[in-house]
């Protein structure tokens, strides 16, 4: 795929509110001095250590940076560690992003529904207007055309791959073709690409200016109580969200369990092989389904099912002990249940409800 190489980060930093281009962030104690000592009096931390049994660590900050984090990850990714950043989930890379790019009551971001639901309400939040460019129906891909032309008027463009709540991966040549035709930040949201076959776009970093990806560890990581979440871009602008979080945001015992949590990639490569198994399993089962009109293809650990009586078989499953999300009031979604692909005893149970349901209808 040919670049285009007028997009230059110079021109993307110019998309940054301009009160923001010069901020002298906050400088904790941390930052003044990041090395080793026996004795530390500059932080008005308590001294006498933590009252957790046997815990010291806790009265001490944290890294505000997580270094040796990013150095864990920048192997495992491929990337540098002034290309990572780090925050508490996803959630509030999505939010200093539209803090960072987007002013109040003036500029407006680009989604296309159906799609994660904290861009539209992160914008909500800082009072930043949101252009909505629907998916194509059924295939759920990207109007590649009307985004490049609404893109004029959006300061960031939000493009979820796989995306949630369909599932689906969006084609490469509509995401190239995007990044290589708008002058904003577009950032491909890539929470769910573990469980899919494609390598995703973090490989391409370095080609494009303009996008930023974002990743985390609450899915195929199995670490969605921790929050974290990763946000990785053109070290300009992991400058600028760097300059904006808060000194700590992301806690001590966070950034150990991460560090030791990436130890373990046999292991998350065996749940990532097993969920795939079984999304296909439940995918072929829940199409044999008389009531299931489609099972709509997924490269994530979710299933998007659209089926006769939605509502009515969500509540039903309710009552058999069994969560799923009802997604029929979802904007090209109606009639549809999002299923979660769980452990194959947890997949099991809900065909025999759904039998059930088929026999008692």
């Amino acid at each position: 795929m040919n670049m285009n190489p007028t997009i230059r980060i110079e021109d993307i930093m110019q998309c940054v509110r301009p009160h923001l281009r010069g901020l002298q962030p906050y400088s904790s104690a941390r930052d003044e001095f990041s090395g080793q000592a026996h004795i530390y009096l500059d932080a008005n931390e308590n001294p006498f250590g933590s009252p957790l049994l046997s815990v010291s660590v806790y009265n001490r900050y944290p890294d505000p940076h997580q270094q040796s984090l990013k150095e864990r990850l920048a192997k495992l990714k491929g990337v540098a560690p002034g290309q990572i950043f780090l925050g508490n989930g996803s959630d509030e890379a999505i939010d200093l992003l539209i803090r960072a790019f987007c002013e109040p009551a003036q500029d407006r971001i680009l989604i296309t529904p159906p799609t994660y639901g904290m861009y539209e309400v992160s914008a909500a939040i800082h009072n930043v207007g949101v252009l909505k460019v629907p998916l194509l129906p059924e295939v759920f891909q990207l109007n590649t055309a009307e985004i490049i032309a609404q893109s004029r008027q959006a300061k960031l463009i939000w493009l979820c791959s796989p995306n949630n709540p369909t599932g689906n991966l969006l084609r490469r040549e509509d995401i190239h073709a995007i990044l290589t035709q708008v002058h904003c930040p577009v950032v491909v949201d890539e929470a769910y690409i573990d469980f899919s076959e494609d390598e995703g776009w973090l490989p391409h970093l370095e080609h494009y200016p303009n996008l930023i990806v974002l990743q985390t560890f609450s899915k195929a990581w199995g670490l969605a109580g921790l929050r974290l979440g990763v946000a990785y871009a053109h070290p300009q602008i992991i400058h600028l969200l760097d300059k904006i979080k808060p000194p700590y945001n992301i806690n001590a015992y966070t950034q150990k369990m991460a560090l030791q949590a990436l130890d373990q990639r046999r292991q998350v490569a065996l749940w990532i092989e097993n969920t795939r198994r079984e999304r296909q399993a439940l995918s072929q089962a829940l199409t044999n389904l008389p009531f299931v009109e489609k099972v709509f293809p997924s490269d994530a650990n979710f299933i998007l099912v659209r089926m006769q009586q939605a509502s009515a078989i969500y509540r039903y499953l309710i009552t058999c002990g069994i969560i799923v999300r009802d997604r029929s009031r979802v904007v090209l979604c109606d009639n549809c249940l999002r299923i979660t692909v769980g452990k194959p005893e947890e997949n099991r149970q809900l065909l025999n409800a759904l039998r059930e349901w088929q026999k008692n209808g």
